[in-house]
């Protein structure tokens, strides 16, 4: 990945996303949606083995090789993430040295061989340099939380009567902590008395920020 003026800090907070090549829409579909949350929830970890290669081990040695590895300190630690058709969004902290340009290199890598291989395609899925920035304060981390949440409700991809259960979004993981995989809830949840008020904090600008997406898609066309 080319080189980047922002330096990432263990135990800093960061707001990481990319887009796809041309804006190809590359999570289409429930089946590539799936896949990327695994290769998600797999390179929060530093690896021994591709991912590739594990999902080619026998059931026993696959589960044996997870419980190892998910005994240790992750790479990163993941508050928020949407999956939207042509980009992601993640609000995380980085745990270890270089722990976000490791996430983010495997994920992109892994996503994109396996996007190509099935789609017969060739050449870079992901646009070269993720975009990221230094979550500062609470507040902002709020908010922050907020606006990746929302995002499938701006984009008019959903309504957000059904953002509740929409599984591309970490929101779903919030509201029934059952069905969470790999987020860390505790942080954004600590700082309102119930989930319930988060939802109400989410939900409280869903047509400004609906609106504001309107007035920059005008002014970009």
């Amino acid at each position: 990945m080319p080189r980047r003026n922002l330096i990432f800090a263990s135990n800093e907070i960061y707001h990481v996303f990319n887009r796809s090549v041309g804006k190809e829409e590359i999570f289409a579909n429930k089946k590539a949606l799936n896949k990327a949350l695994d290769i998600i929830d797999y390179y929060r970890f530093s690896q021994e083995l591709r991912y590739s290669k594990f999902k080619t081990l026998p059931r026993n040695l696959r589960e044996e090789y997870a419980i190892n590895i998910k005994g240790k300190t992750p790479l990163v630690e993941i508050y928020a993430f949407v999956l939207m058709p042509n980009h992601y969004h993640f609000l995380l902290k980085q745990l270890q040295d270089s722990g976000i340009l490791r996430f983010v290199s495997n994920f992109q890598n892994s996503f994109a061989k396996n996007h190509n291989l099935i789609n017969g395609r060739h050449g870079t899925l992901f646009e070269n340099s993720f975009k990221a920035r230094w979550v500062e304060t609470d507040e902002e981390f709020l908010h922050l939380s907020r606006y990746i949440h929302l995002n499938p409700v701006t984009s008019f991809l959903i309504e957000f009567k059904y953002l509740a259960s929409y599984p591309w979004s970490s929101l779903s993981w919030y509201v029934d902590v059952n069905i969470n995989r790999f987020v860390f809830s505790d942080f954004l949840l600590g700082m309102f008395k119930s989930k319930e008020k988060y939802f109400e904090f989410v939900a409280d600008q869903v047509d400004y920020q609906r609106n504001l997406g309107l007035i920059k898609k005008m002014i970009i066309e």
